[in-house]
């Protein structure tokens, strides 16, 4: 991979704290993503199971790791199998981890290679009363969208249909949630190479430039400061384009006059950062832009400042409803009117406003935490406030990567360019 290695305690310390979690009695398995064909005989990139990654380190496929903490024989409480390498091997497919280089990653000490799977899991199973199992329980999940995991759960489970079977997911979205100090220099990591590439956005953005000459560009940054690529398909969406909330055709020109808003984040050793700004296409917002503008930035100040410990999803989308309200009436965009009369369980900010105003980043863009809890700190949220206006082409969205501290809110991308007048100065400054 790209990025620098990764201190090993990192992994430790992640494995200790979620077989505490396990019950008496208990084996667990975590599997790797499966690589997948993409025509002929080329595969799609490969992206690693990050629940995977975050107890071990291990970003290659065919990987497996078991773990069964109260084992009466220690050398298989920590189990990693990897796929088998060779010096031919490494000549046709490229470096893969050897099991000392598996080891020193990591911090495991019985490493094997896969094939010795079957038989150490048959001669385990037997003394354990639960096995738990992991699926992707992301509740932004799209429906329909098939988990590669369910062929090994499967085999699991008719290998062994006696025993009990446990989910590993509540377990990872209880302890994802919270980062670790290693966890956040890693996304601070991305943030600074995502606030690098849109330092370069702004010094070439103008009139007729097309939006995938913009996403050239940020790309070229990422891969140069050794993120592994874009954390999500990048949105770099002018004019009306912006008023679609995932658009990311990408391929239209950049007109004089109008706004592009960009939604983009590198993702570095497979921790993520999340950005979004709207800049003016001639290096100079009108009035009416500024205005907009304006009063997004307001909301986001204003969220920012509620991204607190004990703070309440509900309750905290609620009070950014009349904050938006509030600006949304002074634009003329809304009547008191139009508030007075508005459907409680559709507002009336939501025309102009439809989206929430933060989620849980980490590993995953949208990253795995539950709803129900209140903001604790460690947590790493968005903060992403907009407003569309569809009828005069134009959208715009601001957002920053928010760590929750015991000292309040500590916005992780306050070094990037956010207000009007540096955005104007930067992108009119002669090079």
């Amino acid at each position: 991979m790209k990025y620098k290695p990764i201190d090993n305690k990192l992994f430790i310390n992640n494995r200790k704290k979620f077989s505490k979690n396990l019950q008496n009695s208990s084996l667990c398995l975590i599997n790797s993503n499966y690589e997948y064909l993409k025509s002929g005989d080329q595969g799609f990139g490969f992206k690693q199971n990050v629940d995977l990654f975050y107890l071990t380190g291990i970003d290659q496929a065919e990987t497996i790791l078991l773990l069964f903490p109260n084992f009466y024989n220690k050398t298989y409480h920590e189990v990693l199998f990897i796929k088998y390498t060779s010096v031919e091997i490494s000549l046709w497919e490229g470096n893969k981890l050897t099991l000392d280089e598996a080891k020193l990653k990591s911090g495991i000490e019985t490493v094997l290679w896969i094939s010795d799977f079957d038989n150490i899991l048959a001669s385990l199973v037997n003394y354990a009363y639960n096995i738990y199992l992991n699926t992707n329980e992301n509740d932004r999940n799209q429906a329909g969208l098939i988990d590669g995991n369910l062929k090994f759960i499967t085999e699991i489970k008719q290998k062994y249909p006696l025993h009990n079977f446990l989910r590993a997911a509540p377990i990872f979205k209880q302890l994802r949630a919270i980062k670790s100090e290693t966890e956040v220099d890693l996304i601070i990591t991305a943030c600074n190479i995502t606030k690098d590439a849109f330092n370069k956005v702004l010094k070439c953005v103008k009139p007729n430039i097309t939006e995938y000459e913009i996403e050239a560009e940020i790309i070229y940054e990422f891969i140069k400061q050794r993120a592994t690529g874009h954390a999500y398909s990048p949105i770099i969406a002018s004019g009306k384009n912006a008023c679609i909330l995932h658009y990311n055709d990408n391929n239209q020109i950049c007109k004089d006059g109008d706004v592009i808003l960009m939604d983009f984040g590198a993702e570095y050793a497979n921790y993520n950062a999340d950005l979004s700004r709207s800049i003016p296409v001639n290096g100079k917002f009108t009035k009416r832009q500024k205005n907009v503008y304006k009063s997004v930035l307001n909301v986001m100040n204003e969220a920012k400042k509620m991204l607190v410990a004990g703070t309440v999803w509900s309750q905290y989308q609620e009070e950014v409803g009349k904050i938006m309200t509030h600006e949304l009436i002074n634009l003329n965009l809304l009547t008191k009117h139009d508030v007075e009369k508005q459907d409680p369980k559709m507002p009336a900010y939501k025309k102009y406003f439809m989206h929430g105003t933060s989620h849980h980043l980490g590993l995953d863009v949208h990253d795995l935490a539950s709803r129900c809890q209140p903001f604790a700190v460690g947590n790493i949220l968005t903060c992403e406030p907009g407003i569309y206006i569809l009828e005069e082409n134009l959208g715009i969205r601001l957002e920053n990567n928010i760590l929750i501290t015991e000292d309040g809110p500590l916005d992780l991308m306050a070094n990037i360019p956010i207000e009007i007048d540096e955005i104007e100065t930067l992108m009119n400054a002669k090079i």
